[in-house]
C-alpha cells in the first residue's frame, strides 16, 4: 500500500459515498479456542451484528485480551477477555476484501486461524502487529498455483504522516491485505494485545 493509494481512495470516496455494509441480521460462529493448528470445529462463541460491550470489572488500561476476531463482512475487529467483549474497531481491508489470502498480491486480507507473533514499533505505519499468515496449509496451496502466498499481513494504524485522517480511512479498504485502524486505535490494541494472542479472521 502507498500513500498515493489511500489518498486516491479517499478522494474517491467522498464522490461514492462511504462504506456501509448491511449489519442486520449478520452472525458468525467463532471458535473459542483458536489454536491456529486447529481448524475443526470448537465450541462456539456467537459474534451479532452489533455486539454490546460487557461490563468491564477493571480499567481498559488493566486488561489483557486473550483473543482477536475479525469478522470481514462487518469490517469489525473485536477484542475477548475469555468471555468478555473488551473493544471492537472498524477497520479497513485489502483492497480485494471478499474472499481468503491465496497468493501474493491479490490484494486480499487473510481468513482462518493464526497467531499475532511479534511486533514493529517503527514501521512504515503507526506501530503494526504480525498475524502469522501463512501457514502450512497457505503455503501448500500457494505452491499448487506455482505461486507465493504472499505474507506481512498486519494490524496497523495509519502510514507514518497521514494520521490526521483518522476515522475516515475506513470508508474505503485500502491495503494491501493487511487490517487498519486509526492511530490512537492502534495504541490501544498495542497495549491490551500480547505476543501470540490467537486471532480469527472471518469473511
Amino acid at each position: 500500500m502507498t500513500r498515493f493509494r489511500i489518498l486516491a481512495c479517499l478522494a474517491l470516496s467522498g464522490a461514492l459515498g462511504p462504506w456501509s455494509p448491511a449489519f442486520a441480521g449478520t452472525t458468525a460462529e467463532v471458535p473459542a479456542h483458536m489454536a491456529p493448528e486447529g481448524r475443526s470445529a470448537a465450541p462456539i462463541l456467537r459474534v451479532g451484528a452489533a455486539p454490546r460491550l460487557a461490563p468491564v470489572a477493571a480499567p481498559l488500561a488493566e486488561r489483557k485480551v486473550d483473543r482477536v476476531v475479525i469478522v470481514k463482512s462487518m469490517r469489525r475487529l473485536f477484542l475477548y477477555d475469555g468471555p468478555l467483549l473488551v473493544s471492537s474497531y472498524e477497520v479497513a481491508l485489502g483492497f480485494e476484501p471478499d474472499g481468503p489470502k491465496r497468493v501474493q498480491g491479490d490484494g486480499r486480507t487473510p481468513e482462518g486461524a493464526y497467531l499475532l507473533d511479534y511486533r514493529n514499533e517503527t514501521s512504515d505505519y503507526h506501530r503494526s502487529i504480525h498475524v502469522s499468515y501463512p501457514d502450512t496449509e497457505d503455503r501448500a496451496r500457494a505452491r499448487s498455483r506455482g505461486r507465493s502466498p504472499g505474507g506481512m499481513i498486519m494490524i496497523h494504524g495509519l502510514p507514518n504522516g497521514l494520521g490526521d485522517i483518522g476515522e475516515d480511512h475506513t470508508t474505503v479498504d485500502w491495503t494491501d491485505g493487511c487490517i487498519a485502524v486509526t492511530n490512537e486505535q492502534m495504541d490501544e490494541i498495542w497495549s491490551l494485545v500480547d505476543d501470540d494472542t490467537p486471532i480469527h479472521i472471518l469473511p
